[in-house]
């Protein structure tokens, strides 16, 4: 199952993670912040949806969501690549574009359009796109030639509701897990650093955290930051103040507790690092995994009967369950 890709029909989110070649800590404040802006563009351009982010020294998490198969129209269609192309590149296409209109052939219109349409609205043109442009702008900024990302990025299909939220937490939380800040509020390469510091589109993130569908819970951006607030510290138990430099228990208790088949905290578990989170394939109750997996039958052993797989401390993860059952080091302190 190693490079297992799953994805969803309809709206879906997945958790997306790449690494620099030879994890190497390259990434500083430029590059950081230029990555940023270079997600936004591409997110953009792709109609996809960026729920929260971490853009860490050497890797990257995004949580993001593609929607529903919809047509655009012309207008929206070249908003988008204004969003990540020059000015006049885009004039020139859609001066085609217009041309066939007038000529009442929209048929080549149609067939114009499908070259950047197929690019839209799907997680790995997504990524495939963001990591070429941010790549091609590193190698010229540091006079560099070579492959920046370590092979294909990895990705977990995440159902929304729960494993959404857990999910959101265990990616703002990641600067903290490095002790790099004390309060995840404070480290700017995040969805929820870019938030607080008035950024609308993180805020549009996560007040989808927080309003799931069908259940709108905070109207403003003041009851939705204090939501979500809670919902990260109850989750990670974050360490402030003169704890900051606190590493808090070992590899070795970790290690004593799930061989014992005892259970950590779901806060002590977000404080580690999950690789559920990033080898799972799939997150979710059972039911969506189950589904998941039925529909992806062939990618799977012929001998496997079921999806599902429980994850190590299951109690205190509620329902959520994966595709993998990662027997080795699943859950280990963050270096």
């Amino acid at each position: 199952m190693r490079g297992l890709r799953l994805k969803g029909e309809g709206k879906s989110y997945y958790h997306c993670v790449s690494r620099v070649v030879d994890r190497r800590f390259i990434l500083g404040k430029l590059e950081k912040e230029q990555f940023r802006k270079m997600m936004r563009a591409v997110e953009r351009f792709c109609g996809v949806e960026v729920v929260t982010y971490a853009v860490m020294s050497n890797h990257f998490h995004i949580l993001v969501g593609t929607p529903e198969t919809v047509d655009i129209s012309d207008e929206e269609l070249f908003e988008r690549l204004e969003a990540a192309y020059p000015p006049m590149w885009v004039k020139a296409h859609r001066q085609v574009v217009d041309e066939y209109r007038a000529e009442g052939r929209d048929d080549l219109a149609k067939d114009y359009r499908q070259r950047f349409l197929k690019r839209m609205g799907d997680v790995s043109e997504f990524m495939k796109m963001l990591k070429q442009r941010f790549s091609v702008w590193y190698n010229r900024h540091h006079d560099r030639v070579g492959t920046l990302w370590e092979e294909r990025f990895k990705s977990v299909l995440v159902e929304d509701g729960y494993a959404l939220t857990t999910m959101a937490a265990y990616i703002d939380l990641n600067p903290v897990r490095a002790r790099l800040v004390g309060d995840p509020k404070d480290y700017r390469w995040s969805g929820y650093g870019e938030a607080v510091g008035g950024g609308e589109k993180a805020r549009s993130g996560l007040a989808r955290v927080i309003n799931r569908p069908g259940v709108k819970v905070a109207e403003s951006w003041k009851a939705v930051a204090a939501r979500y607030r809670q919902h990260v510290y109850l989750q990670g138990q974050v360490q402030t103040g003169k704890e900051k430099g606190n590493k808090g228990f070992g590899q070795e208790q970790v290690n004593v507790v799930l061989e014992k088949k005892g259970e950590l905290s779901r806060e002590e578990m977000l404080r580690c690092r999950v690789r559920y989170f990033a080898d799972g394939a799939v997150l979710g109750s059972r039911e969506f995994v189950e589904n998941i997996f039925e529909r992806n039958r062939k990618l799977f052993g012929q001998k496997r009967q079921e999806g599902a797989r429980p994850m190590k401390g299951a109690a205190q993860w509620g329902d959520l369950m994966t595709a993998r059952a990662l027997r080795l080091d699943p859950i280990t302190v963050s270096a």
